[in-house]
């Protein structure tokens, strides 16, 4: 008997009595039909045994311990994929949106086709029976579900679908999915989504990097084009709400890179600019270090520019949800009291309806026909410029106080030269040659900066190594130290 065999029959046996949703429905016919359709993608045994078993843990006394044991690992890892918690002390309804968000997390967080094959033919097979459902019965089709709020259910599909296409969208099943939403949602999708599409693929195998951030790495692409590449977990249409967002600060008078297409760089998408023999701040005062001071008062023109222009918010990312997740995901681990005086400090920052860039520093400014340009705008939103001011300070001066070297690698100039350039650009963004001023504000930027490093400690999970604890503990005395003197982040 092989692999699948035994997957049918272990399965057939765990679900017995069980049925769909309409109470009718013998409920081993899902997971069969889970496989069948990942047949239709693949025929890679485990991927398609996974199908057969998806639904055994977190529907049946199975345990995944068991399925390890009789299957291996590697089903065993793919089923653990698609099982959410199920908060059993509470009531499904009130748990749904918690669950559904963990497991998109390990969906978007995967690197494994196989997880992606899975996740689909799981969704389609669903969707299948929803839009019947939705045929029969019309909107009084969602009382059958535990999540009756229709809204909420497109933003999973809708999710689910976003995160899947770069893998899969050339896929039957994959255009099938599209059309289930788009009959119960119509609209969500465009209908090309559902034709046969053929990216213009492109290669940067020889390329030269020039620029390099958390979410993508820039290529010299050829004498008039860069193409800036995205990873693995950024999504179309995250990429397309970049251009949506460069494009509104274009018109707002902020110089920015627009993009003239997407395409796909191997299993990554990358986005095309035009931009004829241009560099990046970073490369040219890496060539150039004598013009330090010239770059950081361009830079600092330049935030001054940002953090005066006001757009509409629509689109726009909420970064201060982004600030507070540094305290609550860093020091609210380690200490309570500290995590509660610098989130009133943020809490009471004044409303501002001005722009920040969200990742500004010189590896995502271009210098363009001696104009500098704008290339990531993932981030942009209203918010207290302070918070960019932290960002600054953490490239330039945090990152490099324990290892220069890091920052070195990532800013592609010498340390050294990055604290000049920090102090060149805090004496131009303020205007001023006054040491009190600038250090006054400085201060303030850096109390951020700490904190938001400790929730980079923390980025692993609560449990530190004695390495991450000494640097925890590193920047948390860098913390005390400054609130001696630091009592707002206003200035």
């Amino acid at each position: 008997m092989n692999i699948l065999e035994e997957a049918i029959i272990y399965s057939t046996v765990m679900h017995t009595g069980d049925t769909r949703k309409d109470g009718k429905t013998p409920y081993i016919l899902h997971p069969l039909e889970v496989a069948q359709i990942i047949s239709t993608i693949t025929m890679d045994p485990e991927t398609v045994t996974a199908g057969v078993l998806h639904d055994i843990v977190e529907d049946t006394d199975g345990s995944l311990k068991e399925i390890r044991s009789r299957f291996g690992d590697r089903v065993a890892d793919l089923v653990a994929s698609e099982t959410e918690n199920k908060f059993p002390d509470k009531d499904s309804s009130e748990t749904w949106i918690q669950r559904k968000e963990e497991s998109l997390l390990i969906l978007k967080n995967s690197t494994d086709i196989g997880v992606k094959i899975l996740w689909l033919a799981d969704k389609l097979s669903n969707i299948r029976s929803m839009a019947a459902l939705y045929s029969e019965k019309g909107e009084n089709c969602w009382n059958t579900f535990n999540q009756k709020d229709p809204l909420k259910q497109l933003w999973y599909y809708k999710t689910v679908a976003e995160l899947l296409e770069m893998d899969l969208n050339r896929t039957g099943a994959y255009k099938e999915f599209i059309k289930h939403i788009n009959f119960i949602w119509p609209g969500t999708f465009e209908k090309e989504k559902t034709k046969y599409k053929k990216y213009r693929e492109y290669s940067v195998e020889d390329c030269v990097v020039i620029g390099k951030g958390a979410k993508s790495v820039v290529y010299r692409y050829n004498d008039e084009v860069i193409i800036k590449v995205y990873n693995e977990k950024n999504t179309y249409r995250e990429i397309e709400r970049e251009n949506m967002i460069a494009r509104k600060a274009f018109v707002a008078g902020i110089p920015t890179a627009i993009s003239f297409g997407i395409v796909k760089v191997g299993n990554k998408y990358g986005s095309m600019f035009e931009l004829i023999e241009s560099k990046s701040l970073s490369e040219l005062i890496s060539l150039d270090t004598g013009r330090i001071k010239f770059f950081a008062n361009m830079m600092a023109e330049l935030a001054l520019l940002i953090h005066s222009t006001e757009i509409p918010p629509e689109g726009l990312s909420d970064y201060m949800k982004e600030v507070y997740g540094w305290v609550n995901e860093g020091l609210g681990y380690c200490d309570n009291e500290l995590a509660g005086r610098i989130t009133d400090m943020i809490s009471d920052l004044p409303e501002v309806k001005t722009l920040i860039h969200g990742d500004f520093h010189t590896g995502n400014v271009m210098l363009y026909d001696d104009e500098p340009l704008l290339i990531d705008m993932d981030r942009v939103s209203i918010c207290h410029p302070v918070i960019e001011l932290s960002g600054v300070y953490m490239f330039y001066i945090a990152f490099g106080e324990l290892n220069p070297a890091f920052s070195e690698l990532f800013m592609g100039f010498s340390y050294e030269k990055q604290v000049e350039f920090f102090n060149e650009f805090m004496k131009a963004y303020l205007k001023t040659e006054d040491s009190e001023r600038i250090k006054e504000v400085t201060d303030k930027a850096a109390l951020l900066a700490y904190t938001r490093l400790i929730r980079r400690v923390y980025k692993q999970g609560r449990s530190l190594t004695p390495e991450q604890t000494e640097l925890r503990d590193y920047y948390i005395s860098k913390i005390n130290n400054l609130l001696k003197t630091v009592d707002s982040l206003d200035f």
